[in-house]
């Protein structure tokens, strides 16, 4: 159920994601981005986010490769990826081929919502919170659509290892704070941890949603 890569809140994330995305290539990430009103504006654009997920997740690519993975115009893919550039989440990658295209990197592994962002009176930051949050759990339910689809292709060792849970507690925001935290910090162990080499060794994706719900 592969990867973190998109942006997310982490206390990361996401990390740090999310997605997603020690699958990026070349060791040139910094681990993480924290979004402010400029850059969110930035990357509040369903296919921004995508171009933004194929190059943690794939590596450096071209314009014309990106449109080709996503099913879109390659005149749409320069200009957003250019757009991306302009706000530092990508940049070239002079190490790529020398033809007339230019290849791109991503400059980090995860983005960072500030939980200021949530609180900004500006109507086109909210509208910019929503674009991007929507389009994050838009991926995350593909993802797990997915991962629904094909389970019968993975191994049986899968189907027990793979989860498939929802709980109900009722905590106060601080001690959600606190349970939240305490998951990521197990994630980062198992992250730091693991080896990719390992037999039987597979990406895996995870999704933390935590909210509160009215009766």
């Amino acid at each position: 159920m592969p990867e973190p890569e998109a942006p997310h809140q982490q206390p990361e994330d996401p990390s740090q994601q999310s997605e997603d995305p020690s699958q990026q290539s070349g060791g040139h990430e910094s681990q993480s981005r924290t979004l402010d009103p400029r850059s969110l504006r930035a990357i509040a654009h369903p296919l921004r986010i995508q171009l933004l997920r194929a190059l943690r997740r794939y590596g450096p690519a071209t314009a014309s490769q990106l449109a080709e993975r996503l099913g879109e115009s390659s005149g749409a893919t320069s200009y957003h990826l250019r757009q991306l550039a302009a706000h530092g989440f990508i940049v070239d990658d002079p190490t790529r081929g020398k033809g007339r295209e230019r290849w791109w990197k991503a400059v980090h592994r995860g983005t960072i919502f500030d939980e200021t962002l949530h609180r900004n009176p500006d109507p086109e930051v909210q509208g910019a919170l929503d674009v991007v949050m929507h389009e994050i759990a838009t991926i995350h339910t593909q993802e797990l659509s997915t991962w629904v689809a094909t389970r019968h292709t993975w191994g049986e060792e899968w189907y027990g290892a793979s989860d498939f849970s929802d709980f109900r507690l009722n905590v106060p925001p601080a001690r959600l704070r606190e349970l939240n935290q305490k998951i990521h910090a197990l994630i980062d162990e198992y992250s730091e941890t693991s080896d990719p080499d390992a037999p039987g060794a597979a990406r895996v994706r995870m999704h933390l949603h935590a909210f509160p719900q009215h009766d």
